[in-house]
């Protein structure tokens, strides 16, 4: 569509009425100083932490639009939203510590972080609390992470490839979570973990026994893996490898 432009000096100009005289420019230097100073009332509102977001929350051009989850594998996008509680009416200016508490609840969630991206999204930054095992709990095994806590993921909607453990023992999961973090090929070959005494636990990679004492580090773990060479070369196996005695592998053969 065409734009008119309406200028009174050329219609008295028709008229027979002397022209009248052009407005001087102004300077550049006039503009760039409302340019300025417009950037600085915009930065005055912003960054005032009282009054300037609860004046931008009052414009609709603010109101959340969009909600972003990152980081979201396990937990149900539906139960976060729910949680979450914003609707298009209210401002990505309202305070987001409350909506990083509420989102933080949620038994998956470790730990959230809130974030606006104007003018209308909320950005959920989660990270969210692995499983390490499954525990038996109320009659049924359940998985959990490496303090024990049950964690409420479906095993047939999503099916986990991590070991059973026989309790919710604080040592056993730690040393299994120090595995899928620093050796997850040997962290896959876990089947069952459990405690076997005081100090001891043991550990079935298929139709291998590791016995360990239950402050065992990944590091020492590992000194398996030349053992298990080593007897591989001279066609040799053994089902249970010990760890329990300082700088040293026993194999014990079937």
């Amino acid at each position: 569509m065409a734009t008119v432009a309406f200028d009174p000096g050329m219609s008295s100009a028709k008229q027979g009425k002397p022209k009248a005289a052009p407005k001087a420019a102004r300077p550049t230097w006039l503009r760039w100083l409302r340019v300025c100073a417009f950037l600085l009332a915009v930065g005055v509102v912003v960054g005032t932490p009282w009054w300037g977001p609860q004046a931008l929350a009052r414009l609709d051009y603010f109101h959340a639009r969009r909600v972003v989850f990152e980081g979201v594998r396990y937990a149900r996008p539906t139960e976060l939203v729910a949680r979450l509680k914003v609707d298009t009416l209210q401002s990505v200016w309202q305070p987001l510590e409350p909506l990083a508490e509420r989102i933080g609840a949620h038994p998956m969630v470790a730990s959230v972080i809130v974030e606006r991206q104007l003018p209308g999204t909320l950005v959920i930054r989660v990270v969210e609390r692995e499983p390490v095992a499954y525990v038996p709990r109320k009659g049924r095994l359940q998985p959990a992470d490496a303090t024990g806590r049950p964690l409420p993921i479906d095993p047939v909607r999503y099916p986990l490839d991590v070991p059973v453990a026989a309790t919710a023992d604080s040592a056993l999961l730690h040393v299994l979570d120090g595995l899928r973090k620093d050796a997850p090929k040997l962290f896959a070959r876990v089947s069952h973990s459990e405690r076997a005494g005081m100090d001891e636990l043991r550990f079935k990679l298929g139709g291998l026994t590791v016995r360990t004492t239950s402050d065992v580090t990944v590091a020492r773990f590992k000194d398996i893996l030349p053992v298990e060479a080593d007897l591989a070369r001279n066609h040799l196996r053994a089902v249970e490898l010990d760890l329990r005695f300082r700088d040293q592998v026993i194999a014990r053969q079937p």
